[in-house]
């Protein structure tokens, strides 16, 4: 193998992203005290950018510029060049994509490309350049030149842009929203899922048009207003978008797994990267419509997603990875798409003709050249075209499937980020207890716990949790997202298995969370803890971005922890947060969904459910499982093992009931709103109960 002709300091980081660059001409170095120092020190101005391993036009950015002798002489001549990875380092890239809204006047991306001070702040920035004027862009070479000029000779000018921007930052920053407040509407949630519907592309599901991303909390919102109001119009604005979605190319037909997003509207063509945040939440939400519809379909494309992930994303140690990239080769999707002859070779005339019909498999192609699998024509729709039983059809289609992903392997990999996240892994537990709740399958809750043990050994330090994991090492500062996603998975572990050690182990962490990220002055919770690093800002938002809101996360495990344990000090946190965001709430309720699923938990009061039997006993697990198969979003479980002291059940909040088994059956007393149902047995009068 050819040695490198360049090393830089890239080299000792542990972050797949940096790694791919530490053999780039450009003199990178990671982001830290030294590297301002020497932009001071030699007075140069500090090109920062961020990006991240999947990113298409991060590679297209590298391969064009970075890779680029000359460009990498004006770069290393005239600049400090910071590398950064947005997956370990999301406060920075917080903060400087909103100062990119700033400069360019749109929505910010990566390759984050950003122009900053010695002392950290922006005077310029953008996202990807070309090497040379394309696009409507000046290349990156002319956009070097003429800002190594302005830093020598208009220095005056820098000082007042960066002075504005700082305003503008800590504007943004939603530390001080300029209305706070009030209390939370009781028709929130009426009102958001009315705004939805307003923007719910009726054709092809989804929201707006091109490009089209999954917006999972939306649709979670959509699906709570219609378990409150048994309005199946709004079930069919749900039930729309994840059938074109899973039948579309952003799902991947053959290995399970949903794409990044589609670059059209109606979900053929994806953005090709596969990222475990995306999949954590859609295989929940298809697991809550399951419920909502008991529809097997939608508990199969969950279960599809579960299954890629324990083949694809998880690491011997229990972890899961991050990321796996939209290019093989230099080519985005190659990996994924497919010629009429290569399936035919593979499953022969017959069996490869029914699998091009039932995928869209052509000559005429629909990308590039080959064929995104998509599903055009419906089993049912085969099944009476050719006088077959769909039964018959479909065992045929899943041999195929199973065939060509096994050929599939063969072919050389998209490159998977083998770091592990903390948040992201969060999610992650969160789903394979969701799809153990619903199936009952032993494996997807050994997936999760052993996640759980993987964070609480790798990724937590004396007390406090870590961001991310490789190679064998836990490093950086957890943020308030790594946090609050590792309490609700261990409050899912405890109500989903009556193991106390999760239940305790989250009431430690949210002690950490209240000490290093609660603002007690105004309410609400930071970004990043207390005794981070410093930055130029202090951000505390509550708007979703690809994964939810931290704050609405915060939320929702306060409320939760009240219900269980009775502590007030939670439900006050809890309140005091909500009010503070209400605003934001009734401005932007595509923006904040999660924060309004969190405030209709608060407003609606969960249903609390105490569950009396025997622990192993199979009637037990039995309507156990029955209550999980039912579309319930705001619910806390209690159990008591009748075999256990009376005084075992955790919970002081849970009201005064009898808590003893009726005829040695296992007996559900369901209470909401300080009012408490009889103890019942009988299961169609729980199950009113519970769905009234």
């Amino acid at each position: 193998m050819e040695a490198s002709r360049h090393t830089n300091q890239l080299i000792n980081e542990t972050s797949p992203y940096l790694q791919q660059h530490a053999h780039n001409p450009v003199d990178w170095v990671p982001w830290g005290d030294e590297a301002f120092e020497t932009a001071r020190r030699e007075n140069k101005p500090v090109l920062l950018s961020i990006g991240y391993s999947a990113c298409h036009w991060c590679h297209v950015m590298e391969a064009e510029s970075f890779e680029n002798e000359t460009i990498a002489r004006i770069m290393n001549t005239g600049f400090v060049n910071i590398k950064v990875d947005r997956e370990e380092r999301p406060d920075l890239d917080q903060i400087y994509q909103n100062a990119v809204q700033l400069f360019i006047r749109r929505g910010g991306g990566w390759p984050l490309t950003m122009f900053l001070t010695p002392d950290k702040l922006p005077f310029h920035g953008g996202t990807y350049f070309p090497p040379e004027d394309r696009y409507g862009m000046p290349g990156f070479p002319k956009l070097l030149a003429l800002i190594s000029e302005t830093h020598q000779n208009k220095q005056d000018d820098i000082s007042l842009t960066v002075h504005d921007v700082k305003k503008a930052l800590d504007k943004m920053s939603g530390r001080h929203p300029e209305k706070t407040g009030g209390l939370v509407e009781p028709q929130l949630l009426e009102g958001a899922a009315s705004a939805l519907e307003k923007i719910f592309d009726d054709e092809n599901g989804g929201f707006g048009s091109a490009p089209k991303f999954p917006s999972t909390p939306a649709l979670t919102l959509l699906l709570r207003q219609y378990q409150k109001t048994g309005n199946k119009d709004i079930l069919k604005r749900v039930t729309l978008t994840l059938d074109k979605m899973a039948m579309g190319g952003i799902y991947d037909q053959l290995g399970g797994g949903f794409h990044r997003y589609s670059t059209d509207a109606h979900w053929l063509t994806p953005h090709f990267e596969k990222m475990l945040y995306d999949n954590a939440q859609l295989s929940r939400l298809y697991f809550q419509t399951y419920q909502a519809t008991r529809d097997d379909f939608y508990l199969k494309i969950g279960e599809e997603i579960l299954q890629y992930v324990k083949r694809e994303m998880t690491d011997p140690l229990g972890g899961f990875y991050s990321t796996q990239d939209a290019d093989t080769e230099g080519r985005e999707g190659k990996y994924f798409v497919w010629t009429p002859d290569e399936i035919i070779s593979i499953l022969g005339d017959e069996v490869g003709g029914l699998f091009c019909r039932h995928y869209d498999v052509s000559p005429s192609e629909n990308f590039e050249g080959k064929n995104i699998l998509n599903i055009t024509q419906t089993i049912s729709s085969l099944s009476k075209e050719m006088g077959k039983s769909p039964e018959a059809l479909e065992k045929t289609i899943v041999a195929a499937r199973e065939k060509l992903l096994q050929e599939r392997e063969l072919r050389i990999k998209p490159f998977r980020d083998e770091k592990i996240i903390t948040s992201w892994t969060s999610l992650m537990i969160a789903a394979f207890v969701d799809g153990y709740l619903v199936t009952r399958k032993a494996s997807y809750l050994a997936s999760a716990k052993k996640a759980a043990d993987f964070i609480l050994t790798a990724l937590c330090k004396e007390g406090r949790l870590q961001r991310t994991y490789k190679d064998g090492l836990g490093k950086l500062n957890a943020y308030l997202e790594d946090y609050v996603f590792f309490i609700d998975a261990l409050l899912d572990l405890h109500e989903a298995t009556f193991e106390s050690e999760y239940l305790e182990q989250a009431k430690d962490f949210t002690k950490c969370l209240t000490h290093q990220f609660y603002d007690e002055a105004e309410a609400g919770f930071f970004y990043t803890s207390a005794d981070h690093e410093a930055l130029i800002t202090r951000t505390k938002a509550s708007d979703d971005q690809s994964i939810p809101s931290g704050n609405a996360v915060a939320v929702q495990v306060l409320l939760r922890l009240f219900y269980l344990t009775g502590e007030k000090d939670y439900l006050e946190k809890a309140e005091n947060t909500l009010q503070f965001f209400s605003q934001a709430m009734r401005n932007n309720v595509f923006g904040t969904g999660n924060m309004i699923a969190a405030a209709d938990f608060y407003l609606r009061k969960p249903k609390e459910i105490l569950l009396i039997g025997k622990r192993k006993a199979p009637e037990t697990d039995n309507l156990f499982s029955k209550i999980h198969r039912l579309y319930i979003p705001n619910k806390i479980f209690f159990f008591r093992d009748i075999d256990e002291p009376e005084g075992s059940i955790n919970g002081p909040n849970f009201p005064a009931v009898k808590k003893t088994a009726l005829d040695g059956l296992p007996t559900i007393t369901i209470c909401h709103n300080f009012t408490c149902s009889l103890p019942l047995t009988d299961w169609d009068a729980i199950r009113n109960a519970l769905t009234a």
